[in-house]
């Protein structure tokens, strides 16, 4: 398993390999969405609904409220391009790590949402708005990382665009060719299996993630982050190894 994992970040990849980082990045979001939910009562990769909220509270003149959106989706957009600076930056380098560091920095932003999360409860007028952009701020990097691994065929939040690609492609595998057998309309099996598999992830996660700050709190979000770390230590530690000593080969050991 874990020599499975070590290629899930690795710079030269696999069709296969994109597909099981998305679902399982597709769970992480799905946790932290749901549990970050729970400790602010807002949905933090759902950019949709909060630029409509935007909308509405300008028109009813809730600038404060408008304002927060609005930092939220900037928060967001910050994220994503984080991930593009990171990633770049990583692979004109010929790092091993390149789209790795970015889930490092996630899984490290994780970690203090985790442990430090109980200043929410104390100091809920300065921590809430600062946590629900510290969270826009991750669903925004993690969703840059597998657009851009996988040529914006993988999203991790986007649910909205990954059910209308899955209806189209379920309306298309139960359209019943009538008129000609020159241009079948045909259904991709492995598009819908791609698309179910990552919405069905993110509903897992979102359960998951809402049983445990139910039950553990805000400490529920440190195993997301020893998981991604695990997913990415290798790369990163050989980085390290090469940084230190340049003679080393790139290669795993």
């Amino acid at each position: 398993m874990i020599p499975q994992l070590r290629g899930w970040t690795a710079v030269q990849r696999t069709p296969q390999n994109n597909v099981r980082l998305g679902v399982t990045l597709s769970f992480v979001a799905g946790a932290t969405n749901a549990g970050g939910f729970l400790a602010v009562g807002q949905y933090t990769s759902h950019m949709t609904g909060v630029l409509s909220s935007v909308a509405d509270s300008v028109v009813l003149g809730q600038l404060a409220l408008a304002g927060v959106g609005l930092a939220s989706l900037m928060a967001f957009l910050f994220g994503a391009m984080t991930t593009a600076w990171m990633v770049n930056w990583g692979l004109r380098r010929q790092l091993q790590s390149a789209y790795g560091q970015p889930l490092l920095l996630e899984a490290a932003l994780l970690v203090v949402f985790g442990l430090f999360g109980t200043g929410i409860d104390f100091f809920a007028g300065l921590f809430v708005p600062l946590t629900v952009l510290v969270l826009c701020f991750i669903m925004g990097l993690q969703n840059a990382v597998t657009t851009k691994i996988s040529n914006a065929e993988i999203r991790t939040t986007h649910i909205t665009g990954l059910l209308t690609d899955l209806g189209i492609e379920l309306g298309k595998l139960f359209y019943i060719n009538r008129l000609t057998r020159d241009s079948l309309v045909k259904g991709n099996r492995k598009k819908i299996r791609l698309h179910a598999s990552l919405i069905g992830s993110f509903f897992l996660g979102g359960l998951s993630g809402a049983l445990g700050f139910k039950h553990i709190g805000f400490i529920s979000t440190v195993p997301l982050a020893m998981f991604l770390l695990l997913l990415v230590w290798r790369p990163v530690l050989n980085d390290a190894r090469h940084w230190m000593d340049p003679t080393r080969s790139d290669h795993d050991d």
